[in-house]
């Protein structure tokens, strides 16, 4: 059971209005400034009487000028703090679990935030480092923050409520999946776990209830949506198909579904030729393995509201009948995206692209057509003007 069943922030920095009822592990995802630190900073806040109460700068925009932030914790209790900078602050932590904040920019020094919570100054303590000959032998906070946590394991810790952000800085990706191990396994302990993250190795594709995605825009400040758990066939699914690459989808702005290799290596030429900058955009295009995936990726999509675009072969000439596998399968990619959300070509993509000749020479053929001459065929010129939209709305 996780300590904290569900979180209010009203009037913080940019939430004005936002809820979260995080599970024992919660990923917070989004783009950099859309609210992932003010909400675990906004936690901190609640949780630890160390943190410095709110001032008038932390109060939202648009708003009365009231902070509330609201916790329910075990046997249906709620910690509360309630302000109006800088004349009143009303709070209640009374059964608050301890918590530990690792602030992204306290890494490279002390790495956590001051604690002064129950058992919590203790626990700070196993994240000191060794005492180094050299200042340039010191342990640097990736693996500082490795090794604490290594020691959080050994102390059979409980119940605490650890919150850090981007857990990957400084870190190989051999030291991330390592890490990620180990705050699963501090979770699994009767912890809870919290971070934001720009790194797919610590995104659980099949746990899509365990994602927290965090958008923000002028209208409603910062927001939040938690997709729905997966039924269980589906989760293996996503578990099977999805790679650290493919699970980049969930920190794009807006995702280009192709169906293979070919696809994949092809579209960032296009996109050059037409004078569009696809990681500028927060665009990636994502190999599903084949067309038969093509609607899985697009419920993932729907189910998390990120934007995308499907990009698939008819495997029929226009005026011909697909066969009926293929009929079936483009119609499960229809229902699942919608019209608008579907490019088809006819026949296929490499008789569109102009890729057909050699089998073995596609990329080539592809850089030979596309680098520098805007020649684009039109269906991959709509896929383009659709995914921007997708990726700029």
């Amino acid at each position: 059971m996780a300590p904290l069943k569900r979180i209010s922030i009203q009037g913080y920095r940019e939430a004005r209005e936002l809820e979260l009822a995080p599970r024992s592990v919660c990923a917070l995802v989004g783009e950099a400034s859309s609210g992932k630190s003010t909400v675990l900073t906004a936690i901190w806040t609640l949780l630890e009487a160390a943190a410095p109460p709110p001032t008038i700068d932390d109060v939202a925009s648009r708003t009365s000028g009231r902070i509330h932030l609201e916790a329910e914790v075990e046997r249906g209790r709620t910690v509360f703090l309630d302000a109006r900078p800088p004349d009143t602050l009303n709070l209640n932590r009374a059964g608050a679990p301890p918590v530990l904040f690792f602030p992204a920019n306290l890494r490279p020094r002390s790495l956590v935030a001051p604690a002064i919570g129950s058992g919590a100054t203790d626990v700070a303590q196993l994240f000191r480092p060794p005492l180094a000959d050299h200042h340039w032998s010191a342990p640097d906070g990736g693996m500082q923050l490795v090794t604490g946590m290594e020691r959080l394991l050994d102390s059979n810790l409980r119940r605490f409520v650890l919150l850090i952000e981007e857990p990957e800085l400084y870190l190989t990706p051999h030291m991330q999946r390592r890490l990620f191990r180990i705050l699963r396994t501090l979770a699994q302990r009767g912890n809870q776990v919290l971070y934001s993250t720009h790194a797919p190795v610590f995104l659980s594709v099949d746990r899509m209830e365990e994602l927290a995605i965090v958008r923000r825009n002028d209208a409603r400040g910062a927001f939040l949506s938690q997709p729905e758990p997966l039924e269980e066939a589906e989760a293996f699914r996503v578990l099977s198909e999805f790679d650290s690459d493919r699970a980049e989808l969930f920190l794009a702005r807006a995702a280009l579904l192709v169906e293979g290799r070919t696809e994949k290596m092809t579209f960032p030429l296009v996109f050059k030729a037409l004078g569009v900058e696809p990681d500028e955009e927060g665009i990636v295009v994502i190999e599903c393995g084949g067309k038969g995936n093509m609607p899985l990726f697009a419920r993932v999509c729907n189910a998390t509201g990120v934007p995308y675009i499907v990009v698939h072969d008819r495997d029929a000439p226009r005026g011909a009948r697909p066969v009926e596998s293929e009929r079936v399968v483009n119609a499960q990619i229809l229902a699942v995206a919608g019209r608008k959300r579907v490019v088809q070509l006819a026949p296929d993509f490499e008789a569109v692209s102009g890729t057909t000749r050699g089998r073995g020479r596609k990329p080539r053929q592809a850089v030979i057509r596309y680098t520098g001459n805007g020649d684009v065929p039109e269906p991959l010129r709509v896929a383009v003007e659709k995914i921007l939209r997708a990726a700029r709305s």
